[in-house]
């Protein structure tokens, strides 16, 4: 049996890191670094408002919100939430199935200018396209992730979407999780500049 090489494996992250595709929600493609930018906009956008910043996944995107989450709020001082709580989930799925589950929590919560980052490998996940749609229609932002199928539905429902052209789950995901994390490092190096301009006057 031959097994995944490290070095292969790192050479095919770094390619699709560097390959990542963002588009506006009119479509309009942008270089992955423009992209970066405006996801650094929207997150700052949020934060300077007091608007909340919701994360969610499935599964192992899951466990990508928590760690976003943690990183934006210590980091980057932005009111980040995920909305998988075990309880208040299992309640909602039971009473209205698990492909509403976020989706009601949001018509609760979301407020107009709130932001969610939706999260989804496949980009076709029922419970996080459902849970799109309640943050648009409670006038939020949305910020989609994905992978697999270009024409994944998810890809052309946020108003800013990254997809990363790869079906493999495990590249996939670090490479969420890599990208989120870049993001909240944006706001810990502004802050770190900030506090080395001060130490100067």
């Amino acid at each position: 049996m031959k097994f995944p090489l490290l070095k292969i494996r790192s050479r095919q992250f770094i390619e699709l890191i560097e390959e990542a595709q963002f588009t506006h929600g009119s479509g309009e493609s942008l270089s992955p670094e423009e992209g970066m930018e405006e996801a650094f906009r929207l997150l700052g956008k949020a934060r300077d408002g007091r608007r909340s910043v919701y994360v969610i996944g499935n599964g192992g995107s899951s466990a990508i919100a928590s760690h976003a989450i943690t990183d934006f709020t210590n980091v980057a001082g932005i009111r980040a939430k995920t909305l998988h709580e075990s309880s208040l989930m299992t309640c909602m799925a039971n009473d209205y199935g698990y492909e509403n589950g976020f989706a009601r929590i949001l018509g609760t919560h979301a407020l107009e200018g709130d932001l969610l980052i939706a999260i989804s490998s496949s980009g076709r996940s029922k419970n996080i396209l459902n849970a799109v749609g309640a943050m648009k229609e409670a006038g939020g932002l949305v910020f989609t992730l994905s992978g697999f199928s270009r024409d994944n539905a998810l890809r052309k429902t946020g108003d800013l979407n990254l997809w990363l052209d790869s079906h493999d789950y495990g590249l996939v995901e670090i490479a969420h999780l890599f990208i989120l994390h870049n993001l909240a490092d944006r706001f810990g190096a502004l802050k770190q500049e900030s506090l080395e301009n001060n130490a100067k006057r």
